[in-house]
């Protein structure tokens, strides 16, 4: 008989919602639950009676893994690692994240950014398979990007931050440099185009505006600049658009139009061709990728806790 997977919970923490969950792969997600993201002190305490109630109801957590809506501190030598840190959500500026829980749990705990989770999950069972170097990007109430190059999630300095790329702003739309909503930069791809933004700037949410309108001309000009700039430097395999405001049918189509303007016959390579279909897509997660990449990032972080503690007991 073989033995039963451990339990891993997964924490996919957004600007606006946290998704949980508790499972041990993508084919056994045994519960689910969606927090509102208010307060720090509000939202982690409905995290800890879900994660409370699967242990009650599932048996023992062996990990937990967590992608997080950033900046946030990956540095483990660093007195704030597993803190969110810099971010211009109001009220959630140095929040701890990592450190509680693992007072709380006593068990391995996984970090990363909420999109180089949703990368990692698409890597391994969604649209990226077998794609390296992959980046996704999600559009929503923020954008954010993960990067995987040789099947490692991408760190640095810190961690990309696709969403604050410095771009130009739409053609024909002298207004709109007025109308970033970034509170850091006067004209980054967030502050153009994530929901909050395009709610401002024309009086109803995204999903309102038909598809004819111009708002959706002016978000793929801001997100082809971006993707333009990623593929001159990153050289990735796909680039998979995923969030609320790219899951719009006619917007792929648009982004794709406008890359291959962009590039102008500069790359000559079938991705930016006759394979433009296959180089810019959808999810193959749907909205799940953040949190089976949170989940893979716990199983992970289990992994190397275990090999650690089997080297000091053979030591």
């Amino acid at each position: 008989m073989s033995e039963e997977a451990p339990l891993i919970a997964a924490i996919e923490a957004g600007g606006t919602k946290f998704v949980c969950a508790v499972g041990t792969g993508p084919h056994d997600v045994r519960d689910v639950t969606r927090i509102p993201t208010t307060t720090p002190e509000d939202t982690l305490a409905g995290v800890t009676r879900f994660l409370s109630m699967a242990k009650s109801k599932y048996g023992s957590i062996a990990a937990i893994g967590v992608g997080s809506f950033g900046p946030i501190d990956l540095d483990k030598s660093s007195e704030t690692y597993g803190y969110i840190t810099s971010t211009p959500k109001p009220g959630w500026q140095f929040t701890n994240i990592v450190p509680k829980l693992k007072d709380r749990y006593h068990v391995p705990v996984a970090w990363d950014t909420d999109v180089n989770a949703a990368v990692l999950g698409e890597y391994l069972w969604g649209a990226g398979q077998d794609t390296d170097p992959l980046i996704y990007i999600t559009v929503g109430t923020g954008v954010g990007g993960g990067v995987l190059i040789n099947g490692q999630l991408l760190h640095g300095l810190l961690h990309p931050e696709i969403g604050h790329l410095l771009v130009p702003p739409p053609q024909n739309s002298s207004a709109f440099q007025q109308a970033c909503h970034c509170p850091f930069h006067k004209s980054c791809v967030e502050g153009y185009i994530c929901g909050p933004a395009l709610a401002s700037r024309w009086g109803v949410k995204a999903e309102a505006l038909p598809p004819d309108h111009p708002a959706w001309e002016e978000v793929a000009d801001v997100m082809a600049h971006a993707l333009m700039n990623l593929t001159l430097s990153i050289c990735p395999k796909r680039i998979i658009l995923g969030g609320g405001v790219m899951s719009q049918e006619h917007i792929l189509p648009l982004i794709r139009g406008q890359l291959h303007k962009l590039n102008n016959g500069y790359l000559r390579v079938p991705e930016l061709g006759r394979n433009l279909d296959d180089f810019i897509v959808a999810p193959g997660l749907g909205a799940r990728s953040g949190l089976l990449g949170a989940m893979a990032l716990g199983k992970y972080e289990l992994d190397l806790h275990l090999k650690q503690s089997a080297g000091v007991s053979a030591a």
